[in-house]
């Protein structure tokens, strides 16, 4: 459920932690964490504060996005999944998308569609989705990136999931061209 001012000061009562100081502690404790365990626990938790645009100005305040990113370069398939759906979550907003972009992130997530995790690949297609824009569509829409998501789309026996977005992100910016 979204969240505004006015419940979010209902939820969290007179003794609770304020979302900038509960998001403000978890990244203290990714940047602190030993155990990759932990660590994914992290940013899954963070991940699932991305969906919601009451977020999305601490995101950027605490630089979560960037930590988002950060972690697609790690060798640990659930810290990129995780860190992958908490860009797909986050991306729809155009400021966050812009954040994304101006970080370099369009390559980190290309490279999450040939990820063997079914999860990541399509949170990265999902991403891309709404970071595919007229001042990114050159870096998008090349054409091994398109027949990958082609392929995806012709899958559908296959996943339903990955074809249906896929084919969204087709049509969206594929077809529209021709």
């Amino acid at each position: 459920m979204f969240t505004n001012d006015q419940r979010q000061k209902e939820r969290t009562g007179k003794s609770g932690t304020l979302r900038l100081q509960y998001l403000q502690e978890l990244v203290a404790q990714f940047q602190n964490a030993l155990s990759e365990e932990t660590k994914e626990k992290i940013v899954a938790n963070l991940g699932n504060f991305a969906y919601d645009p009451y977020n999305y100005t601490f995101f950027r305040q605490l630089n979560v996005l960037e930590l988002f990113l950060d972690c697609l370069t790690e060798p640990n398939e659930k810290l990129v999944e995780f860190a992958v759906g908490g860009i797909c979550n986050a991306c729809a907003d155009p400021t966050n998308a812009d954040v994304i972009i101006q970080c370099d992130g369009i390559p980190l997530v290309i490279q999450c569609l040939s990820s063997p995790v079914r999860n990541t690949v399509n949170y990265a297609l999902g991403s891309l989705y709404y970071l595919c824009n007229a001042t990114t569509e050159d870096e998008i829409l090349k054409l091994e990136i398109v027949e990958a998501i082609e392929r995806f789309a012709a899958a559908g026996s296959v996943n339903t999931g990955f074809s249906n977005l896929a084919q969204a992100f087709l049509d969206k910016h594929v077809h529209k061209l021709t």
